[in-house]
């Protein structure tokens, strides 16, 4: 169960928690769910219940994937959970469930090409996306607890099962882009032991990619590895472990009969689609990484709007600065300079430090790794001025020498227009940057010279410097 609070396009989960009930365990034997797993997720499907009353939470939704609905006693079990705990459960198709996945993929990672694939305990679901639009997707019985008896203990078999059954989907898939967008538990288990295995800086499971080649380099180590190792893994539970052997073989034959050539690994999935499906098209519309920032700035802003008037003021001084500056990059700054307040409650000594971590590890949609540390980087610099942080690890693997350098600038030039207007945006407004010739010129109203303290004229000098001009103010009109 999730719990999330929606602040505009924002999904923030604020409680989470999982019971691994393994109902489809045996079904394909019994053709039955799981007596134990049915025992767990009734007694679990309770709690929850109490847990939703008591935090008066109203908007609820329940809903059952490939073992219930194709199990015998699927109807049973959805009539006892509404008899004990009085929640409704909607038992959704493969085409829905499939749909649902694939959209939560496209609320965590709008720009998504490719296609998402949802591995779930009983199933496997595969769909096109492109456009912000989901295409029509298959639903496969290829969940760890859908497999065949004795099936997992011998690899070749195991190879042989998962080619075959893919083998339908292969012309669906190879019209797609070159991005497999993988979601499951089983899935996110391996992409930890993949930041654990290669070493991974930045340890945050959304938007994290690996190559082809490293995705089957991961998928090999998860085979000849044992559960009892990997589940000693950050990330990766001990009922987890048990399934990475098949996660990983079905991760690379898929990426190598698609000719996938790169996995990036989505937080968001099925749960996050149902919510986003009942969001009005206003706000599917609007972009999460931006929204994310908002909302997470906003209770520390004194005054809201300053980031946006900020991140419009500096545009001009960054716009067309590197040739081969990504189409991202304004969205990025624009994003970065809405969390120039961020730190305005943290201890001054500390704002650096925990506005820069905050940045790194709140569950943001829409951003990349290397997006993620260039923002990070810019608000430490916002705090810190030139001084960068004592750890670069993170920021030396993920961005190039120009990156760092933009980022810091950026980071000096929220300091610059904080100083300068006492983070007012109608005061920032009276105030112009003006980049022209190697100059940068910082125009100041007429006969308000006063108005550019000492403190906001050193950093002046010290944005300049960082983006290679020489600094000049000038009253304008």
């Amino acid at each position: 169960m999730v719990l999330f609070r929606i602040e505009g396009r924002a999904l923030w989960p604020i409680f989470n928690e999982k019971v691994a009930a393994g109902l489809g365990r045996g079904m394909s034997k019994t053709g039955c769910l799981s007596e134990e797993g049915v025992e767990t997720a009734a007694r679990a499907m309770k709690r929850f219940a109490a847990l939703l009353d008591a935090k008066r939470v109203k908007e609820r939704y329940a809903v059952a994937t490939a073992a219930v609905r194709s199990a015998r006693d699927g109807p049973d079990f959805v009539k006892r959970v509404r008899e004990e705990s009085g929640i409704e459960i909607e038992v959704i198709s493969g085409e829905e469930e499939a749909r649902l996945s694939a959209l939560g993929v496209l609320a965590g990672s709008p720009d998504a090409d490719g296609v998402a694939g949802d591995l779930g305990g009983s199933s496997l679901e595969l769909t096109p996306v492109s456009g912000g639009r989901v295409q029509a997707g298959v639903s496969l019985a290829m969940g760890p607890l859908a497999l065949p008896d004795g099936l997992d203990t011998d690899p070749k078999t195991m190879k042989d099962f998962v080619d075959e059954e893919l083998d339908e989907s292969l012309p669906m898939l190879r019209e797609q882009g070159k991005t497999l967008y993988a979601v499951g538990g089983a899935w996110r288990a391996l992409a930890h032991l993949a930041m654990e295995t290669l070493d991974h800086p930045l340890r945050v499971l959304h938007q994290y990619e690996l190559k082809q080649k490293d995705a089957a380099k991961i998928a090999d180590f998860a085979a000849n590895a044992s559960a009892a190792s990997m589940s000693g893994v950050q990330g990766v539970s001990g009922k987890r472990s048990e399934q990475l052997t098949y996660a990983g073989l079905l991760l690379k034959r898929l990426m190598k009969l698609g000719k996938f050539t790169r996995v990036v690994f989505s937080a968001y999935g099925l749960r996050e689609g149902v919510v986003f499906d009942h969001l009005s098209r206003r706000l599917q519309a609007e972009d999460p990484l931006i929204a994310g920032a908002e909302a997470l700035a906003h209770p520390a802003a004194p005054s809201p709007g300053f980031g946006v008037a900020l991140g419009a003021w500096l545009e001009p001084v960054f716009a067309g600065r590197r040739k081969d500056e990504s189409v991202r990059g304004p969205l990025v700054r624009s994003a970065a300079c809405r969390m120039a307040d961020l730190g305005a409650r943290f201890h001054p000594d500390h704002k650096a430090d925990l506005s820069r971590e905050l940045v790194l590890y709140a569950p943001f949609a829409g951003i990349t790794h290397r997006e993620r540390a260039f923002v990070a980087l810019a608000i430490h610099h916002r705090y810190s001025g030139k001084k960068g942080p004592t750890n670069t690890l993170i920021f030396d693997s993920l961005l190039s020498e120009d990156e760092r350098s933009d980022a810091a600038a950026l980071g000096l030039g929220m300091r610059l227009g904080a100083a300068l207007s006492g983070r007012s945006e109608k005061l920032l407004a009276r105030f112009a940057l003006v980049p022209e010739n190697g100059v940068l010129r910082l125009e100041t109203p007429a006969r308000e010279r006063e108005l550019v303290i000492e403190r906001a004229a050193s950093r002046f000098e010290q944005f300049a410097e960082a983006v290679d001009r020489k600094p000049e103010i000038v009253e304008a009109g």
